[in-house]
Protein backbone atom coordinates (compact mmCIF):
# COMPACT_ATOMS: atom_id res chain seq x y z
CA UNK A 1 0.00 0.00 0.00
CA UNK A 2 3.12 2.82 0.89
CA UNK A 3 4.42 2.00 -2.71
CA UNK A 4 1.74 2.05 -4.77
CA UNK A 5 1.23 5.25 -2.96
CA UNK A 6 4.24 6.86 -3.38
CA UNK A 7 3.97 5.36 -6.94
CA UNK A 8 0.98 7.53 -7.49
CA UNK A 9 1.90 10.24 -6.55
CA UNK A 10 5.23 10.93 -8.25
CA UNK A 11 3.11 11.36 -11.67
CA UNK A 12 1.18 14.32 -10.17
CA UNK A 13 4.59 15.62 -8.87
CA UNK A 14 5.98 15.16 -12.20
CA UNK A 15 3.22 17.35 -13.64
CA UNK A 16 3.05 20.32 -11.38
CA UNK A 17 6.54 20.41 -11.87
CA UNK A 18 6.64 20.63 -16.13
CA UNK A 19 3.47 23.36 -15.09
CA UNK A 20 5.74 25.77 -12.54
CA UNK A 21 8.73 24.99 -15.00
CA UNK A 22 6.87 26.25 -18.21
CA UNK A 23 5.19 29.21 -16.24
CA UNK A 24 8.45 30.36 -15.41
CA UNK A 25 10.32 29.84 -18.93
CA UNK A 26 6.94 31.94 -20.25
CA UNK A 27 7.99 34.63 -18.02
CA UNK A 28 4.52 34.25 -15.63
CA UNK A 29 4.96 34.30 -12.03
CA UNK A 30 3.14 31.60 -10.27
CA UNK A 31 1.42 31.68 -6.52
CA UNK A 32 -0.70 29.64 -4.20
CA UNK A 33 -2.53 32.88 -2.86
CA UNK A 34 -2.69 34.73 -5.31
CA UNK A 35 -6.51 36.28 -5.12
CA UNK A 36 -6.10 39.45 -6.94
CA UNK A 37 -4.52 41.88 -10.13
CA UNK A 38 -1.45 42.57 -9.20
CA UNK A 39 -0.47 46.63 -9.75
CA UNK A 40 1.56 47.82 -12.92
CA UNK A 41 4.58 48.98 -12.46
CA UNK A 42 3.60 52.97 -13.58
CA UNK A 43 7.00 54.92 -13.02
CA UNK A 44 7.41 57.67 -10.66
CA UNK A 45 9.48 60.86 -10.29
CA UNK A 46 11.34 59.46 -7.34
CA UNK A 47 12.09 56.61 -8.85
CA UNK A 48 15.34 57.70 -10.45
CA UNK A 49 18.64 57.24 -8.25
CA UNK A 50 19.24 61.03 -8.32
CA UNK A 51 15.81 62.12 -9.06
CA UNK A 52 13.66 64.03 -6.39
CA UNK A 53 9.85 63.95 -5.23
CA UNK A 54 7.45 65.91 -7.22
CA UNK A 55 6.81 68.67 -4.76
CA UNK A 56 3.90 69.60 -6.65
CA UNK A 57 1.89 66.71 -6.94
CA UNK A 58 2.86 66.11 -3.09
CA UNK A 59 1.09 69.30 -2.49
CA UNK A 60 -1.77 68.28 -4.39
CA UNK A 61 -1.73 65.01 -2.67
CA UNK A 62 -1.92 66.30 0.86
CA UNK A 63 -4.92 68.62 -0.46
CA UNK A 64 -6.67 65.40 -1.57
CA UNK A 65 -5.73 63.72 1.85
CA UNK A 66 -7.10 66.39 3.94
CA UNK A 67 -10.46 66.74 2.11
CA UNK A 68 -10.99 63.69 1.39
CA UNK A 69 -8.66 60.75 4.03
CA UNK A 70 -8.56 62.43 6.72
CA UNK A 71 -11.73 61.70 7.52
CA UNK A 72 -11.12 57.94 8.00
CA UNK A 73 -7.36 57.83 7.81
CA UNK A 74 -4.47 59.04 10.00
CA UNK A 75 -1.08 59.42 9.25
CA UNK A 76 0.17 59.20 12.84
CA UNK A 77 4.10 59.06 12.23
CA UNK A 78 4.07 62.81 10.28
CA UNK A 79 4.49 65.97 12.25
CA UNK A 80 3.93 69.47 11.05
CA UNK A 81 7.26 70.23 10.79
CA UNK A 82 7.58 67.88 8.17
CA UNK A 83 5.50 69.98 5.68
CA UNK A 84 8.00 72.73 5.87
CA UNK A 85 9.55 73.20 2.46
CA UNK A 86 7.75 70.30 0.85
CA UNK A 87 3.55 71.50 1.01
CA UNK A 88 3.77 74.48 3.31
CA UNK A 89 6.15 76.98 4.21
CA UNK A 90 7.49 77.16 7.59
CA UNK A 91 4.51 80.45 8.37
CA UNK A 92 2.22 78.27 6.40
CA UNK A 93 2.87 75.26 8.64
CA UNK A 94 2.59 77.11 11.91
CA UNK A 95 -0.74 78.65 10.36
CA UNK A 96 -1.61 74.75 9.51
CA UNK A 97 -0.95 73.31 13.25
CA UNK A 98 -3.16 76.24 14.86
CA UNK A 99 -6.02 75.16 12.75
CA UNK A 100 -5.99 71.66 15.52
CA UNK A 101 -6.42 71.53 19.25
CA UNK A 102 -4.29 68.76 20.84
CA UNK A 103 -4.01 67.32 24.21
CA UNK A 104 -0.42 68.97 25.89
CA UNK A 105 1.55 65.77 27.03
CA UNK A 106 2.37 67.74 30.30
CA UNK A 107 -0.65 69.03 32.77
CA UNK A 108 -1.22 72.36 33.89
CA UNK A 109 -0.83 73.93 37.11
CA UNK A 110 -4.01 72.05 38.81
CA UNK A 111 -2.84 68.85 37.43
CA UNK A 112 -5.12 68.70 34.65
CA UNK A 113 -4.46 67.56 30.27
CA UNK A 114 -5.37 70.59 28.63
CA UNK A 115 -5.85 71.49 24.47
CA UNK A 116 -4.23 73.94 23.04
CA UNK A 117 -3.07 74.99 19.14
CA UNK A 118 -0.86 72.45 17.55
CA UNK A 119 2.84 73.31 16.81
CA UNK A 120 5.29 72.38 14.57
CA UNK A 121 6.74 69.72 16.30
CA UNK A 122 2.78 68.49 17.27
CA UNK A 123 2.57 64.77 15.27
CA UNK A 124 -0.51 65.23 12.40
CA UNK A 125 -3.78 64.43 14.63
CA UNK A 126 -6.13 61.41 13.86
CA UNK A 127 -9.55 61.13 13.22
CA UNK A 128 -10.17 59.35 15.84
CA UNK A 129 -9.52 60.27 19.92
CA UNK A 130 -8.19 56.37 20.32
CA UNK A 131 -9.03 52.98 18.51
CA UNK A 132 -11.94 51.54 19.72
CA UNK A 133 -13.62 55.35 18.50
CA UNK A 134 -12.22 54.72 15.69
CA UNK A 135 -13.71 50.87 15.08
CA UNK A 136 -17.17 52.24 16.66
CA UNK A 137 -17.74 54.53 13.74
CA UNK A 138 -16.80 51.95 11.16
CA UNK A 139 -18.64 48.54 12.13
CA UNK A 140 -15.71 46.87 14.02
CA UNK A 141 -13.19 47.58 11.62
CA UNK A 142 -10.18 50.33 12.06
CA UNK A 143 -9.08 52.46 9.27
CA UNK A 144 -5.53 51.69 8.55
CA UNK A 145 -2.92 54.65 8.97
CA UNK A 146 -1.42 55.62 6.24
CA UNK A 147 2.25 56.65 7.12
CA UNK A 148 3.47 54.04 5.61
CA UNK A 149 1.09 52.31 3.67
CA UNK A 150 3.61 52.30 0.62
CA UNK A 151 6.09 50.04 2.71
CA UNK A 152 3.26 47.84 4.33
CA UNK A 153 1.48 46.65 0.69
CA UNK A 154 3.59 44.50 -1.90
CA UNK A 155 3.44 46.70 -4.74
CA UNK A 156 3.92 50.37 -2.76
CA UNK A 157 3.04 53.46 -4.79
CA UNK A 158 1.88 51.25 -7.48
CA UNK A 159 -0.59 49.11 -5.29
CA UNK A 160 -1.89 52.35 -3.75
CA UNK A 161 -2.92 53.91 -7.51
CA UNK A 162 -4.48 50.84 -8.47
CA UNK A 163 -6.33 50.52 -5.31
CA UNK A 164 -7.31 54.02 -5.87
CA UNK A 165 -8.65 53.38 -9.72
CA UNK A 166 -9.41 49.87 -9.98
CA UNK A 167 -13.25 49.87 -8.86
CA UNK A 168 -15.00 48.35 -10.84
CA UNK A 169 -18.52 46.23 -10.75
CA UNK A 170 -18.42 42.62 -9.76
CA UNK A 171 -18.40 39.78 -12.82
CA UNK A 172 -20.81 37.44 -13.50
CA UNK A 173 -20.71 35.16 -10.56
CA UNK A 174 -18.46 37.05 -8.09
CA UNK A 175 -21.68 37.98 -5.49
CA UNK A 176 -20.75 40.01 -2.53
CA UNK A 177 -22.08 40.70 1.17
CA UNK A 178 -23.91 43.77 1.66
CA UNK A 179 -21.78 46.90 2.40
CA UNK A 180 -18.61 45.53 0.27
CA UNK A 181 -16.99 47.15 -2.86
CA UNK A 182 -15.63 45.40 -5.82
CA UNK A 183 -11.87 45.80 -6.68
CA UNK A 184 -9.58 43.36 -8.31
CA UNK A 185 -6.39 44.73 -6.47
CA UNK A 186 -7.83 44.03 -3.33
CA UNK A 187 -6.96 40.49 -1.68
CA UNK A 188 -10.24 38.42 -2.31
CA UNK A 189 -11.62 41.29 -4.60
CA UNK A 190 -14.22 42.65 -2.19
CA UNK A 191 -13.47 45.69 0.40
CA UNK A 192 -15.25 47.37 2.75
CA UNK A 193 -14.00 51.24 1.43
CA UNK A 194 -16.45 52.60 -0.72
CA UNK A 195 -14.84 54.41 -4.05
CA UNK A 196 -13.35 57.56 -2.47
CA UNK A 197 -12.95 60.17 -5.61
CA UNK A 198 -14.98 61.24 -7.90
CA UNK A 199 -14.26 63.22 -10.65
CA UNK A 200 -14.35 67.54 -9.26
CA UNK A 201 -14.59 66.40 -5.95
CA UNK A 202 -11.25 68.53 -5.00
CA UNK A 203 -10.68 71.90 -6.07
CA UNK A 204 -6.49 72.33 -6.80
CA UNK A 205 -5.41 75.36 -5.50
CA UNK A 206 -3.59 75.43 -8.94
CA UNK A 207 -6.17 74.61 -11.30
CA UNK A 208 -5.42 71.11 -12.14
CA UNK A 209 -8.16 69.38 -13.25
CA UNK A 210 -9.32 66.84 -10.68
CA UNK A 211 -9.89 63.88 -12.21
CA UNK A 212 -9.93 60.85 -10.47
CA UNK A 213 -6.41 59.48 -11.97
CA UNK A 214 -4.79 62.71 -10.99
CA UNK A 215 -6.28 62.53 -7.63
CA UNK A 216 -5.38 58.74 -6.74
CA UNK A 217 -1.40 59.63 -8.50
CA UNK A 218 -1.09 62.96 -6.22
CA UNK A 219 -2.01 61.02 -2.87
CA UNK A 220 0.18 58.15 -4.11
CA UNK A 221 2.65 60.05 -3.77
CA UNK A 222 1.95 62.17 -0.88
CA UNK A 223 1.75 59.17 0.78
CA UNK A 224 4.82 57.55 -0.79
CA UNK A 225 6.45 60.91 0.80
CA UNK A 226 4.91 60.01 4.05
CA UNK A 227 6.67 56.95 4.54
CA UNK A 228 9.91 58.81 3.57
CA UNK A 229 9.78 62.58 4.33
CA UNK A 230 13.84 62.14 4.32
CA UNK A 231 13.59 60.48 0.61
CA UNK A 232 15.07 63.87 -1.04
CA UNK A 233 17.88 64.77 1.73
CA UNK A 234 18.81 61.28 1.70
CA UNK A 235 19.88 60.71 -1.81
CA UNK A 236 21.53 64.44 -1.58
CA UNK A 237 23.70 63.40 1.48
CA UNK A 238 24.54 60.30 -0.96
CA UNK A 239 25.83 62.31 -4.16
CA UNK A 240 28.06 63.98 -1.54
CA UNK A 241 29.22 60.84 0.19
CA UNK A 242 29.99 59.54 -2.90
CA UNK A 243 31.95 62.46 -4.47
CA UNK A 244 34.00 63.00 -0.98
CA UNK A 245 34.40 59.03 -1.33
CA UNK A 246 35.88 59.16 -4.95
CA UNK A 247 37.92 61.78 -4.00
CA UNK A 248 39.48 60.42 -0.75
CA UNK A 249 39.92 57.12 -3.29
CA UNK A 250 41.87 59.28 -5.76
CA UNK A 251 44.01 61.46 -3.28
CA UNK A 252 44.41 58.29 -1.36
CA UNK A 253 45.92 56.18 -4.74
CA UNK A 254 48.20 59.55 -5.58
CA UNK A 255 49.69 59.77 -2.32
CA UNK A 256 50.23 55.90 -2.43
CA UNK A 257 52.39 55.81 -5.23
CA UNK A 258 54.01 58.88 -4.79
CA UNK A 259 55.72 57.36 -1.77
CA UNK A 260 56.24 53.90 -2.80
CA UNK A 261 57.38 54.97 -6.48
CA UNK A 262 60.90 55.48 -5.22
CA UNK A 263 61.07 52.11 -3.73
CA UNK A 264 59.32 50.00 -6.62
CA UNK A 265 61.55 51.65 -8.90
CA UNK A 266 64.75 51.39 -7.11
CA UNK A 267 67.96 49.36 -8.85
CA UNK A 268 70.06 47.19 -6.14
CA UNK A 269 73.11 46.42 -7.29
CA UNK A 270 75.03 43.86 -5.34
CA UNK A 271 79.39 44.41 -5.63
CA UNK A 272 81.71 41.63 -4.23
Amino acid sequence: MFRLGIRSIRPSVAAASAVAAAAVGAGVGASCNDDCIPSLSYGWPQDGALSSFDHAAIRRGFQVYRQVCSSCHSIQYISFRNFVGVTHTEEGAKKLAEEFEVTDAQPNDDGEMFERPAKLFDRYPGPYRNEAEGRAANGGALPPDLSLMTKARHGGIDYVFALLTGYADSPAGKDLLPGLYYNPYFAGGAIAMPPPLMDGQVEYEDGTPATVTQMAKDVSQFLAWCAEPEHDERKKFGVKAVTVLALGIGITAYYKRLRWAPVKTRKITYME
